[in-house]
């Protein structure tokens, strides 16, 4: 792959969920290193669009490339040892499980080493927790760990679904510097997000979608003199 190709390519995907079209035809490209931002309301298919590259769906139309390669129809196993990972809009650690089990899980699955755990604790200052029980640590926290997770698999493209949402300013900035910093690493970085203002800390691009299909395609500023972005986030 050259260094200007772009990792992930999405063309035209399709989700239906009975009589709802959850994506219709949304197409978007994501090079090494970079950031997009996938904004849009309540609804729009946003999560939807990271669950089918991820492979939580499969899609029902259109194509998922890494690499130039499909990669419809693997499990998300396959796509995880392909360097696809992802974090949720809810934490999903194992809440009984210490932060430091809860990493060693990974760690097995990822064949990491200690020393890379703790490399991973330091940089999402966890390493003060790792004795703590995951159950007991608050949002911002957990966000952290979940975060963690989805590293130490040594991921190349990083989909990250709302990871600001209950996060108070200070928590919000870090977050963002935390984030910056893996792009600049070469890891790619699709974030859904509904706080614009954290988005622009990450990037000038973004993808607005509406109804499951993109409607803008550019940067923020741009977007937000768009008509048909204005209607759609304001109701019309």
């Amino acid at each position: 792959m050259s260094p200007s190709a772009p990792l992930l390519s999405v063309e035209r995907l399709s989700k239906r969920f009975g009589a709802f079209q959850a994506l219709d035809g949304l197409t978007l490209e994501l090079a090494p290193g970079e950031v997009l931002g996938l904004v849009g309301p309540n609804g729009s298919g946003k999560t939807t669009a990271i669950n089918v590259i991820s492979g939580v769906y499969s899609a029902d139309a259109g194509m998922v490339l890494l690499d130039g390669r499909s990669i419809g129809g693997l499990p998300i196993h396959r796509r995880a040892h392909l360097g696809i990972n992802r974090t949720f809009q809810v934490p999903k650690p194992f809440k009984g499980l210490t932060v430091g089990e809860n990493l060693e899980v990974a760690a097995v699955y990822s064949r990491a080493d200690r020393a890379e755990i703790g490399k991973c604790l330091e940089f999402l200052e966890l390493a003060p927790l790792v004795g703590r029980e995951a159950a007991s640590l608050n949002s911002a926290q957990q966000k952290r760990l979940d975060l963690a997770r989805a590293l130490i698999a040594r991921p190349r493209l990083l989909l990250v679904d709302e990871l600001g949402a209950g996060l108070n300013p200070v928590e919000l900035q870090r977050m963002a510097q935390t984030l910056t910093t893996i792009a600049r690493s070469g890891v790619a970085l699709l974030v859904v997000e509904h706080l614009l203002g954290f988005l622009r800390e990450l990037t000038s691009r973004v993808v607005v979608m509406d109804a499951g299909r993109e409607i803008f395609e550019g940067s923020l500023e741009v977007a937000a003199r768009d008509q048909q972005v204005i209607d759609v986030f304001l109701g019309g």
